[in-house]
């Protein structure tokens, strides 16, 4: 039983690691955001961030990048759905895009206060 459930889950992240790919691949928005990913990274070694900024900062990273993912699924969802225009799914869409917005603004904010007190 154990090992049914433990093979179960590494078939899960097998497909989660799948999809996480195919994202990096084709999308465009996860693509900018694993370039500044990689920016961030290299000026959190430069700056010498603390633990807890380093941590602050993946917890962003992640957040944008799994909202851009959830965006990116709605909007394949809405689509195979309903093709053509419709107000409804148009209104979902930029709702979906609104969630990305927000994580995006938390994350700059959060990359304010861990780096601007280090460049002045």
């Amino acid at each position: 039983m154990a090992l049914k459930f433990i093979k179960g889950r590494l078939k899960g992240m097998k497909y989660s690691f799948q999809g996480g790919i195919h994202l990096l691949k084709t999308e465009a928005s996860i693509q900018v955001q694993f370039g500044i990913f990689v920016l961030v990274t290299i000026a959190g070694f430069f700056f010498k961030i603390s633990n807890y900024e380093w941590i602050a900062q993946f917890l962003c990273v992640g957040l944008v990048m799994t909202a851009e993912g959830l965006n990116t699924a709605i909007e394949g969802v809405a689509d195979f759905i309903h093709p053509d225009y419709h107000e409804k799914i148009g209104r979902i869409k930029d709702v979906a895009a609104g969630a990305v917005g927000i994580a995006a603004l938390v994350s700059v904010i959060v990359a304010g206060i861990i780096y601007l007190p280090k460049i002045f």
